[in-house]
């Protein structure tokens, strides 16, 4: 896909940016969804081994991680605006 020099940032009716999400926070959505499921995976496995331990930390990191995801949602819907723009 070439842009020949000639790309601008389109908006909607309102004037917002038709991309309201920084690549941070992108990131931050992705990264942590994918984090979770191994969380997820490991707080099972020590449930079923009795490492109590394991599952203490692994729900520990999920809560912060799902707290991460809930933040980085809110910046998002704090961006817009008719004179902020994507990232």
């Amino acid at each position: 896909m070439s842009d020949n020099g000639e790309w601008r940032e389109e908006r909607d009716r309102s004037g917002h940016a038709m991309v309201p999400a920084t690549p941070r926070d992108y990131m931050h959505i992705r990264v942590g969804s994918f984090i979770l499921v191994f969380l997820f995976a490991f707080a099972v496995l020590g449930l079923l081994t009795g490492a109590v331990l394991m599952t203490v930390i692994a729900v520990g990191l999920a809560i912060a991680t799902a707290v991460d995801i809930v933040l980085a949602v809110r910046r998002q819907k704090q961006r817009r605006g008719p004179d902020r723009e994507a990232g």
